[in-house]
């Protein structure tokens, strides 16, 4: 019961955290420690293991186990042995573990530098902020372009950088929330369909769909409650998070995409170029009205009111538990 007490007091100072300061940089970040890890693993088991499909496979599922057992147990350790021995130890460490794991604050630092720049008719300054923030080729990319990027991955990764996060840790604390993250990044490191990682990276892929499928539905449905709250075009969220939520490679990816596609009117997605190959992708929404900038500062409104109502969702769920616990006693 303490340790669930101090627990969600750590959940807390983490969202509140990460509301603050983002991610400084150049300051020691837990997501580039298991990076670190996760290329390391990569490089001594295809070092290992033969250069067939059925041995690139076996390897995909390899890091994945490995990846998952390090990046869980060691904070699941430190966790219980500093609650056990010093409670308040324990909660500085879960608080920054938490804080780390979340990334509402600098996804809205990095999208808001492309919102500047576009603001300031500098095109070349926003391709080159955009560029740090999603995969695709952005060199030739129009204003509209550039913007509708940017409110895709504001939308995208509102369920896999903030709310998703939040969910596993409200129900194991840290510890589950270093599961997620760990899986989230190797997803974007190996989960990738080309010729390197289509054996590798398929276990990989598959978790992180798992891991994410019910997340990033909870997360379309509150954005779409967010919708409501800011006056954005509420029935038209969830008019097209029914019709466009499945036109995405990942079954999970176009869930908050589409809800925010609805709320703000515009249409996203569509062709794209990656590594100078042009992906034929469905376009998410329908073309109401032009994108502007100034929607990239709406998709922002939207990742953090979803995230607050999911933060308010958790502790929620925490208190409840605590209250069962607390009966249970009696």
């Amino acid at each position: 019961m303490t340790v669930l007490i101090w627990s969600t007091a750590a959940l807390i100072t983490g969202f509140l955290l990460d509301a603050i300061f983002g991610d400084p940089h150049r300051f020691p970040h837990i997501v580039r420690c298991i990076g670190g890890l996760i290329t390391l693993l990569e490089k001594s088991i295809r070092h290992i293991l033969p250069k067939t499909t059925c041995g690139e496979k076996t390897g995909g599922i390899l890091l994945v186990c490995s990846v998952i057992i390090i990046c869980t147990c060691i904070p699941l350790f430190l966790l219980y042995i500093s609650y056990r021995s010093i409670p308040v130890l324990g909660f500085i460490i879960e608080s920054f573990f938490c804080y780390q794991l979340l990334a509402a604050k600098s996804l809205k630092t990095e999208s808001m530098k492309v919102y500047y720049s576009l603001q300031g008719g500098d095109i070349k300054g926003a391709r080159k902020n955009l560029s740090m923030i999603v995969g695709r080729d952005t060199a030739l990319l129009d204003t509209e372009a550039v913007t509708r990027a940017a409110i895709e991955t504001v939308a995208e990764n509102t369920s896999d950088g903030v709310t998703a996060p939040l969910l596993y840790m409200m129900i194991g604390g840290a510890a589950l929330g270093c599961l997620y993250k760990a899986v989230n990044t190797m997803d974007s490191m190996v989960g990738y369909k080309n010729e390197k990682y289509i054996n590798f990276g398929k276990a990989a892929a598959k978790t992180d769909d798992f891991l994410n499928y019910i997340p990033s539905r909870i997360s379309a449905l509150l954005m779409i409650a967010s919708a409501f709250l800011l006056k954005f075009n509420c029935k038209n969220a969830f008019r097209i998070w029914r019709r466009d939520r499945h036109k995405h490679a990942s079954p999970n990816s176009a869930q908050t995409e589409a809800a925010c596609a609805g709320a703000l009117e515009v249409q996203l997605a569509g062709p794209a170029s990656y590594h100078g190959k042009t992906i034929d992708k469905p376009y998410i929404g329908d073309d109401i009205r032009r994108v502007m900038a100034d929607d990239i500062n709406s998709a922002n409104r939207l990742m953090y009111t979803t995230s607050v109502l999911v933060f308010i969702i958790a502790l929620l769920v925490r208190v409840l538990g605590m209250g069962v616990l607390i009966i249970g006693k009696i």
